[in-house]
C-alpha cells in the first residue's frame, strides 16, 4: 500500500504570532508547515521544499514583494501550488487573484483557514 505524504503548506505571515496562530491549526491536523516572513524567504524556502501544495500568503509585507506579486510569481513558477491569500487592511476578489486564488479576509478564525485549505487540496487532505 502506498504511503501518502502530508499535506504541506508554506505560510508566508510577517505578523509572527499570526503566523505562528495559523502554522499551529494547520500542523494540529497533520499538515506539514512551513513559516517565511516575507517574500524572499518564502521563495527560498519553496526551492527547499518542491512539494509545497498549498502557498497561504499576506498581502502586506515588508520587502521589494508584496504578497499578491509572491501569489503571481508562484503561480508562475509553481502551476499546480494552490493559492490562498489573506489581508486586514484590503480585500482583493477572487477573480483578481492567479489561477483559482482564494481570498481570506482578516481577522480569521483558523478553523476557516482549515476549510479553505481541505476545500483546495480535496478530500485526500482530510486527516
Amino acid at each position: 500500500m502506498k504511503k501518502h505524504r502530508p499535506s504541506e503548506v508554506l505560510i508566508v505571515e510577517d505578523e509572527l504570532l499570526t503566523r505562528m496562530n495559523a502554522a499551529g491549526a494547520l500542523s494540529d491536523i497533520g499538515m506539514r508547515t512551513f513559516e517565511a516572513g516575507d517574500a524572499r524567504e518564502a521563495l527560498q524556502m519553496l526551492d527547499d521544499h518542491p512539494n509545497v501544495d498549498v502557498l497561504f500568503t499576506d498581502i502586506n509585507m515588508p520587502g521589494a514583494m508584496d504578497g499578491l506579486a509572491l501569489a503571481k510569481k508562484v503561480h508562475d513558477d509553481w502551476p499546480d501550488m494552490e493559492l490562498i491569500v489573506t489581508s486586514g487592511a484590503m480585500k482583493v476578489a477572487d477573480a483578481d487573484l492567479p489561477d483559482n486564488g482564494t481570498f481570506l479576509a482578516k481577522p480569521y478564525f483558523t478553523n476557516h483557514l482549515i476549510q479553505i485549505v481541505r476545500k483546495k487540496l480535496g478530500p485526500a487532505s482530510v486527516n
